[in-house]
């Protein structure tokens, strides 16, 4: 497993019976979290001084109680990098944390080329690896079919000092995205793609993971270049383990550019338990160097 421990601004406190309790800056949140399947004790006296607790509604959904005063928004920061933090109506603050060992990974792989980098991130969110890419000095395709996320996403950059940096913002249903850059004959060096397990374009198309991520991945390689560096894949469901993700970058990329496939999962620190609370999987496609 990979673990995000370089956090300064981000903390898992504890968990337990379905909940994480954590620091986002100063701020002290409880949400629940699927993986913890675990009741331990509560020990810490943390969880009784919390701001805010998401609570999940029996119809779906659900809704923050707050404890005390909470900021509208407010930064945090992972090494140069800054991002807006807001409690949001889906127990969501507007970044994952786990994902900043991609973030590593992305950098150090860009950095490492030597040479210009096109990098297209699909199902971008609120930009986490468009602006570690772009601030590694890649050339950032961003796209998402949330309105709101984009805009989101290009606050974090201006916040990251990355207002001018070579980002295209598109709200746009991924998959009609990539078919139109196949058209045009625009190609990428590396492909990020983070889908959810379900969700909705911005024209109300269904996306379902199971039935469309091999659909999807396959047009994705048509938009690499003769001499990709990367190609990752996030999953954060059940339904789908790294090993099938990983099966999927084999008979598709390596079919044509032969190189090297890991598969991880992902995870953070427990500071109570010491324990690492496993977060989703990446599957990696790398050139051989």
């Amino acid at each position: 497993m990979r673990v995000a421990s370089d956090w300064q601004d981000y903390r898992v406190i504890d968990t337990s019976n379905g909940e994480k309790l954590e620091y986002w800056g100063d701020t002290l949140l409880i949400r629940p979290d699927p993986q913890v399947l675990w009741n331990t004790e509560r020990k810490n006296p943390l969880w009784n001084k919390a701001a805010a607790r998401y609570i999940r509604s029996n119809k779906g959904g659900g809704s923050w109680e707050y404890h005390t005063k909470v900021k509208d928004s407010w930064e945090i920061s992972y090494h140069d990098l800054v991002f807006q933090i807001k409690p949001t109506g889906f127990k969501h603050t507007g970044l994952f944390p786990e994902q900043a060992v991609n973030w590593n990974y992305f950098r150090q792989k860009i950095q490492k080329a030597n040479r210009p980098i096109k990098v297209l991130n699909l199902f971008a969110y609120t930009g986490g690896a468009t602006l570690a890419c772009a601030a590694a000095g890649a050339q950032v395709c961003h796209v998402d079919s949330s309105k709101g996320m984009v805009s989101w996403a290009r606050e974090n950059a201006k916040l990251s000092g990355l207002t001018n940096a070579p980002i295209r913002w598109i709200v746009d249903d991924c998959k009609k995205f990539v078919e139109r850059e196949i058209r045009r004959q625009s190609r990428y060096d590396a492909i990020i793609m983070d889908p959810p397990s379900y969700g909705r374009g911005p024209n109300g198309e269904i996306w379902k993971l199971e039935e469309q991520i091999y659909e999807l991945v396959t047009i994705c390689s048509q938009v690499l270049s003769d001499n990709p560096l990367f190609f990752a894949i996030n999953s954060y469901t059940t339904g789908i383990s790294m090993s099938v993700m990983g099966y999927l970058l084999g008979v598709i990329v390596n079919k044509r550019y032969q190189g090297h496939i890991c598969t991880d999962e992902i995870g953070l620190p427990v500071e109570e338990s010491g324990y690492i609370l496993p977060c989703g999987s990446t599957a990696l496609w790398e050139a051989m160097e």
